[in-house]
């Protein structure tokens, strides 16, 4: 007979997986057979730097989780060893950083995720890999938001050199 205690800390778990997959902005599927100690830890490394929870998970735990969380859609991704990388704000960044680490080291598969509460397979996570990330998006916006000022400033600079050009004259 099973342990009552151990079957609250599953449960717990499961309650846990299912809030971070609901409340999340982005949460990746990835298979990591093959990979060895010290790649792992360079990937964990790279992704809490950023700011992303990397978990490996079993993926009964996982699909309890998604009917939880009403993302059953995600468990057709579940087979093999599985882990999952939360990012709670950025989107982008998650994709990026497995994408690119999935590129130097085949072992490393993208299956898919949950973006915004939508389940995506993993040509649209390889497409928000290809996006700028946050900060440069950003700063697209600000250049495309300064131009207009700074083209009047132009404008007005260009208006008065030629009225003092006309004056000496």
């Amino acid at each position: 007979m099973a342990n009552v205690k151990i079957i609250e800390q599953k449960a717990q778990q499961v309650t846990e997986v299912a809030d971070k997959l609901k409340e999340n902005s982005c949460s990746i599927v990835a298979d990591y057979r093959g990979l060895n100690v010290k790649q792992v830890t360079e990937l964990r490394k790279q992704l809490r730097e950023a700011g992303v929870e990397f978990q490996v998970l079993k993926n009964t735990l996982i699909r309890r989780a998604t009917a939880t969380a009403e993302l059953s859609d995600l468990n057709e991704y579940l087979t093999g060893p599985t882990a999952i990388a939360f990012s709670k704000d950025d989107i982008i960044t998650p994709a990026k950083i497995l994408t690119e680490f999935a590129k130097k080291n085949d072992q490393l598969s993208v299956k898919a995720g949950v973006v915004e509460g939508k389940v995506v397979d993993f040509n649209q996570i390889k497409a928000l890999a290809e996006l700028p990330s946050r900060e440069g998006l950003l700063s697209m916006l600000l250049s495309v938001l300064q131009a207009p000022v700074r083209n009047f400033a132009l404008a007005v600079k260009a208006v008065s050199e030629k009225q003092e050009g006309g004056a000496q004259a």
